[in-house]
């Protein structure tokens, strides 16, 4: 059965719990909060709703259910790949099914089938100057391709509701076909001086990828690693509740995405792996480019701390153990770079810090986050271009946003538009006088 075929019998079952909760249940209240939450960024609201993930605080983020490892030691992998390929993800998401090889081969024919660009595309790329920024790029590159969409031609010429998702999934199906194509058009016009890029039709997405900039085995694991573990984290981060915010307005997903892209573009969200990789950098130096003892490690973290200053990769704000998308890197890391000099002051700070952040005392997570180490296994294979960190983290978020998106279409979500409050109406809860 095709991917969309499946889809749609998901899609019809899904309905009927939708509207029973809607009908029945709909005055049950889900939870409260607090003005700090209010003034907070909404942090811990629970006002979103998707099946495509769940972030356990105990066990890290959850595809459809499945743990980290559990999608990577399940989905089928491509012929001498180590990783799954990322077709296969976008399968699961859409289904909660892990897909059989057979299945996942024919995503990735008919997103080979999608990958090809407009020309006005690569014209758009390069009519930015050499220096720009590639999330800008990128943003631009994925609003260019917004007369392509299909969703927005059906509308306009009348479409039933319950149809919106068939349209959604062709434009995102072709989105995500083209992402990876668009990132390596960019990557060889700003870094490389080959900006004739071309694909091999034979290979999966994270190969081709590889493949367009350059890189050999074992870089295309590297892009299906990065990727599938970037693909999603809830719909509360800012680039997924971009995306659905926008989308809810039945924007297409042209609009969507790049609005997602531009999300992920803030350093305080999808910056953090290269702010750590500069600050690795940065404790080498300091070290003479010498990997230190545990104790000269010890003993620079907690002056670090001792500062005021942080340990960037440490702590999060939901999970309280090792997040499993660090987990899963270590393990790459270890069997393919582990004389990597940068990968060692990884692997101290690892053994070191964790314990120190408990004795201190401050730090509800002293583990590390997927931000540790991603930056210095990109480094290790030749990317050593910051910026362009970011557009590989958007290539895999938009996996995880665009099924998201479907599924919202499939079942009828509506325009996003919570109640704001004034300072002065907060200070009166509080009983404040005024």
């Amino acid at each position: 059965m095709e991917l969309k075929d499946r889809l749609y019998e998901k899609i019809e079952g899904h309905r009927v719990r939708i509207q029973r909760l809607k009908k029945e249940y709909g005055d049950v209240e889900v939870g409260r909060y607090t003005i700090g939450q209010v003034i907070g960024g909404m942090r811990g609201i629970k006002s979103l709703i998707t099946d495509i993930s769940y972030l356990d605080p105990n066990e890290g983020i959850r595809y459809r259910g499945y743990t980290l490892p559990e999608v990577f030691e399940k989905l089928p992998k491509p012929e001498n790949g180590e990783m799954p390929c990322v077709e296969g993800l976008y399968y699961l998401l859409l289904t909660g099914e892990i897909p059989t090889k057979a299945e996942a081969e024919k995503v990735m024919v008919d997103m080979g089938n999608r990958r090809q660009l407009p020309k006005y595309v690569y014209d758009v790329i390069d009519a930015f100057p050499k220096k720009s920024h590639p999330m800008a790029i990128l943003s631009a590159a994925v609003m260019s391709m917004e007369k392509e969409s299909i969703f927005n031609a059906r509308y306009h010429r009348g479409l039933h509701k319950e149809d919106y998702w068939d349209s959604t999934y062709e434009d995102a199906t072709n989105l995500i076909a083209k992402m990876p194509v668009i990132g390596a058009y960019i990557y060889n016009k700003l870094y490389t001086n080959e900006p004739e890029t071309f694909q091999d039709a034979s290979l999966d997405l994270g190969a081709n990828f590889a493949y367009m900039i350059n890189k050999e085995a074992p870089y295309d694991d590297v892009s299906r690693m990065y990727f599938i573990i970037h693909a999603d984290h809830e719909s509360g981060n800012v680039s997924a509740h971009t995306g659905h915010l926008i989308a809810s307005s039945l924007s297409d997903v042209y609009y969507a995405v790049s609005g997602m892209i531009n999300g992920l573009a803030g350093p305080l969200h999808g910056l953090a792996n290269q702010e750590v990789l500069r600050w690795i950098q940065g404790v080498r130096e300091k070290m003479g480019d010498k990997v230190p003892s545990k104790e000269k490690m010890k003993e620079f973290v907690w002056d670090t701390l001792n500062s005021g200053q942080v340990i960037p990769g440490f702590g999060h704000a939901v999970l309280r153990k090792t997040d499993p998308r660090y987990t899963v890197q270590r393990e790459f890391a270890l069997k393919h770079m582990k004389d990597d000099p940068l990968f060692e002051y990884v692997n101290t700070l690892y053994e070191v810090v964790p314990p120190i952040l408990v004795e201190q005392g401050k730090a509800k997570n002293p583990w590390p986050n997927v931000d540790a180490q991603s930056g210095v296994i990109q480094w290790h294979y030749g990317i050593t271009q910051y910026d362009f960190y970011t557009v590989l983290f958007s290539i895999g978020r938009a996996i995880g946003v665009l099924s998201n998106i479907i599924w919202d279409r499939a079942l009828g979500y509506p325009l996003e538009r919570p109640k704001s409050v004034s300072t002065e109406m907060l200070e009166r809860i509080a009983g404040i006088k005024q």
